[in-house]
């Protein structure tokens, strides 16, 4: 037994060290180059909205991205399922190529309007960077497969300054229902390394601020259920609409260039017509908004219908910030019905749609105590977990797997 004890503690000694040097490797490249990205995003938003002029150029920019891909990039096209299908079953190396790619199509993306996020950007800069990392040490199948997992957390803990959601994000995302412990402590300290390194290096995450929480009690929890369940339901349309379109566009248009170029025109021609720059790009002014004033009861449906357009046409960049938004000013519409706080309802729907429409509850409500403080765990938590259940077995990546059914009598 002492000699067993002993080895234990040899080994852990032994890979506490390996993990942290290969942690801190790929959490400083990844904090860096989140942090580029977040000036250059800042740059392309701001550039947008002093000439808003160029909103008529995005069909153009939905080609051009396209095109690009089309003749680079093909072999990195697949994105975050790409780096879910080579957690899963590890075959070739994540191309760096994947970063540039991504990063130049975003950045455009968001200069010319479309309705897109940033998620997706930093978690495939981070990936590839993570297995660029794992090539230079020759890393086996297991230890690349988590390396690309924390080069995951990574990238989502630095471009939204939630660490500990950023850690259990990659943890959750590759398989609903399955948790791969084996991969905390690597993912845990790459994302906080990487959080800290953005910091240092001058990265400002938004503020949302919460002044009133309601008291736990029947009738709160109770909505919460009610809430929950009508925030998982709006994540698995947004899902099932992204996905319809995209296979209908990939039907109807063989030139991938095209498709971006007509959802280009689409997003475009209506944010144009009606004047509804709000629902363009990020929108981060107005889920602030949803957090200190009543907005108009159709925000979500608006900003819902964009990002379709946009994500399902061909446009890069991600789901996650529009879910933010489209959960944020659907919970501050349901606040007068709940009889409950606008901003604090606007935070729970921030997480719980976005729990919903990709699978990953307990990194939803850890990033609402991140982001809101412990006050709304308990109720972010049940909204999360039921949202969860009624989302369905759909999912925003497309490649996640079900590592559990989600309700036994749905397992097959």
């Amino acid at each position: 037994m002492k000699h067993n004890h002993f080895s234990e503690f040899r080994l852990s000694t032994v890979y506490l060290i390996k993990w942290t040097w290969l942690c801190l490797a790929v959490a400083l490249l990844a904090g860096i180059a989140s942090t580029i990205f977040l000036y250059l995003l800042d740059w392309a938003t701001q550039t947008r909205i002093a000439h808003p002029s160029l909103l008529y150029g995005l069909p153009f920019a939905g080609f051009a991205v396209a095109w690009v891909y089309l003749k680079w990039g093909q072999a990195v096209e697949g994105g975050n399922n790409l780096l879910i299908d080579e957690i899963h079953l590890p075959k070739n190396k994540i191309q760096f190529r994947m970063l540039p790619l991504i990063l130049f199509s975003t950045v455009v993306s968001h200069l010319f309007g479309a309705s897109v996020g940033r998620e997706g950007t930093a978690v495939q800069m981070g990936g590839a960077l993570a297995d660029q990392v794992s090539g230079i040490f020759k890393l086996q199948a297991e230890d690349r497969t988590i390396l690309l997992m924390a080069g995951v957390s990574a990238g989502f803990a630095s471009v939204f300054g939630t660490p500990l959601a950023g850690a259990i994000f990659a943890l959750e995302f590759i398989a609903f229902g399955l948790i791969r412990y084996n991969a905390i402590f690597p993912c845990i300290f790459t994302a906080i390394l990487a959080d800290q390194i953005g910091l240092i290096l001058g990265v400002h995450h938004t503020h949302y601020s919460i002044s009133t929480f309601p008291q736990i009690s029947a009738w709160t929890l109770l909505a919460m259920v009610i809430a929950g369940t009508l925030f998982g339901l709006t994540g698995k349309c947004f899902a099932i609409c992204t996905h319809a379109l995209s296979g209908f566009m990939k039907k109807k248009f063989a030139y991938a260039p095209l498709r971006p170029l007509l959802g280009g025109f689409v997003v475009a021609s209506i944010a144009l017509l009606f004047n509804v720059d709000q629902y363009i790009g990020l929108g981060i002014p107005t889920i602030v908004n949803s957090f200190q004033q009543p907005l108009p009861a159709y925000d979500f449906a608006a900003k819902m219908m964009l990002t379709i357009a946009s994500i399902g046409s061909g446009f890069k960049g991600g789901e996650v910030t529009p879910l933010f938004y489209i959960g944020a000013t659907m919970g501050n519409a349901l606040a007068p019905v709940f009889d409950l706080p606008f901003a604090f309802l606007a935070g729970i729907g921030f997480v719980a749609v976005f729990a919903g429409a990709s699978n990953t509850p307990i990194a939803s409500f850890v990033m609402a105590i991140e982001l809101f403080g412990a006050e709304i765990g308990v109720f972010a938590a049940v909204a999360c977990c039921v949202s969860y259940l009624f989302s369905g077995q759909i999912s925003i990546y497309k490649s996640q797997k079900v590592g559990t059914a989600k309700i036994h009598d749905l397992k097959n």
